[in-house]
C-alpha cells in the first residue's frame, strides 16, 4: 500500500472514530480529530484538513436547534471576537516551529480533559454577560488559532449561561461553526489551506457523518456519562503525550 493510501486510511478512521465520540456525546470530534492527526502530520495541515467534515457536522448540529436567530443575537459579541482571536492565535499555529503549535495543542487537550473531569460547574450572572462574552471569544478564538482546537473556554463558559438542553447544543454548534469557519479564513488568508488538504478535508466528511451516525445509534446502548469520563481521560493521556513529546529533546 502506498503512502498516499495509508494517508488517506488513516484519516478515515481518525474521522469515524471522532464521528461515533460526537454521535455519542455531542462534541469532541475537532479535539479528538486533531490529537490523533497532529501525530502524523504537522498542527497546521491537521487543521486544514478538519475544516469540511467540522463544518458539516456542526451545521447540522445548530440548524436542528429551536432558536437559533434568540441565540445569535445573545452571542453575537462573543462571535465576534472569536473571530479576531483566531487571527491574532494563527501565527503560532502556521509559524515555523511546529513543536510549539504541538505543545500548545497537548497542553489544550490534557487542560480540557482535567477541567472535564473534575470541575464542577458554575454559573455565570445575566448581569455578567455583556462583558464575559466578548472575552472568552477572544481567549478561545486565539486558542483556536493556536492548536485548531476551539473548545476551551467556550465550552464549559456556554455550559454556564443556564441554558436548556437543546439551547446549550444548538449555542456549541453556533461556536464551532463559527470557530471553524474563522480557522478555515485564517489558514487560507496565511496560505496554509491548500488544494492538497481540501481535497483529503472532503474525502473525511463520509467517514465522520459515518461514525456520527453509528455513535446516534449505539448511544442508547451506552451509558453516556461513563462514555464520556473514558474518553476525558484518554484526551488527558494523549494530550500530556503530545506536550512532553513537543517540549523533552529526543
Amino acid at each position: 500500500m502506498t503512502d498516499t493510501a495509508l494517508l488517506a486510511l488513516f484519516i478515515a478512521v481518525v474521522f469515524t472514530a471522532a464521528g461515533f465520540v460526537k454521535g455519542i456525546v455531542g462534541m469532541g470530534l475537532p479535539t479528538f480529530a486533531m490529537g490523533l492527526l497532529s501525530l502524523a502530520m504537522l498542527p497546521a495541515k491537521a487543521a486544514a484538513i478538519l475544516i469540511v467534515p467540522s463544518l458539516v457536522t456542526n451545521l447540522w448540529q445548530l440548524l436542528a436547534g429551536p432558536n437559533f436567530v434568540a441565540l445569535l443575537r445573545r452571542l453575537a459579541p462573543m462571535m465576534l471576537t472569536l473571530c479576531v482571536g483566531t487571527g491574532i492565535g494563527i501565527g503560532v499555529l502556521t509559524g515555523a516551529s511546529s513543536s510549539m503549535a504541538s505543545a500548545a495543542l497537548g497542553g489544550i487537550l490534557a487542560l480540557y480533559g482535567l477541567v472535564s473531569l473534575v470541575a464542577r460547574r458554575f454559573a455565570i450572572p445575566a448581569k455578567a454577560e455583556s462583558w464575559s462574552s466578548p472575552l472568552v471569544g477572544l481567549l478561545t478564538g486565539v486558542i483556536t488559532g493556536a492548536t485548531g482546537v476551539f473548545v476551551i473556554p467556550a465550552v464549559p463558559y456556554l455550559g454556564s449561561l443556564n441554558l436548556s438542553k437543546d439551547e446549550l447544543i444548538q449555542a456549541l454548534g453556533l461556536s464551532f461553526t463559527v470557530s471553524t469557519i474563522a480557522l478555515a479564513a485564517a489558514l487560507a488568508l496565511t496560505g496554509h489551506y491548500e488544494l492538497t488538504e481540501a481535497g483529503n478535508s472532503l474525502l473525511a466528511v463520509l467517514p465522520a457523518l459515518a461514525g456520527m451516525y453509528l455513535g446516534q445509534r449505539v448511544r442508547d446502548k451506552l451509558h453516556p456519562e461513563a462514555f464520556r469520563r473514558w474518553f476525558l481521560a484518554g484526551l488527558t493521556v494523549l494530550g500530556l503525550y503530545m506536550l512532553l513529546r513537543a517540549l523533552l529533546p529526543a
